[in-house]
């Protein structure tokens, strides 16, 4: 089992940036695929990043490539999303989740969440 904490949102203007953290408890969190979602106001939760176990391989939703980069540090437990040139239908709360078969973009197979952390951007 882990448990996951999320840090680094807040509220920033348009084309600014942000780094997001995801602090996991645990000995096992290099065995975890880790996600990052995001959840507008009246929106359902959506994918936004995912990376395997090594940080070989990642996957990104459509909308944020280009500008998002996810990393971990296994040392530090730690997984990060990286947001750069934000807007405002970035404004969303972001959480941090964690999957153990594969680097997937569906909600449902991620087991564990944390609670989220609030970005919004200004225009």
């Amino acid at each position: 089992q882990v448990q996951l904490v999320e840090s680094g949102g807040g509220l920033v203007q348009a084309g600014g940036s942000l780094r997001l953290s995801c602090a996991a408890s645990g000995r096992t969190f290099s065995r975890y695929v880790m996600g990052w979602f995001r959840q507008a106001p009246g929106k359902e939760r959506e994918f936004v990043a995912a990376i395997s176990w090594s940080g070989g391989s990642t996957r990104y939703a459509d909308s944020v490539k280009g500008r998002f980069t996810i990393s971990r540090d296994n040392a530090k437990n730690t997984v990060y999303l990286q947001m750069n040139n934000l807007r405002p239908e970035d404004t969303a709360v972001y959480y941090c989740a964690a999957a153990l078969n594969r680097v997937t973009s569906v909600r449902d197979e991620y087991a564990y969440w944390g609670q989220g952390t609030q970005v919004t951007v200004s225009s």
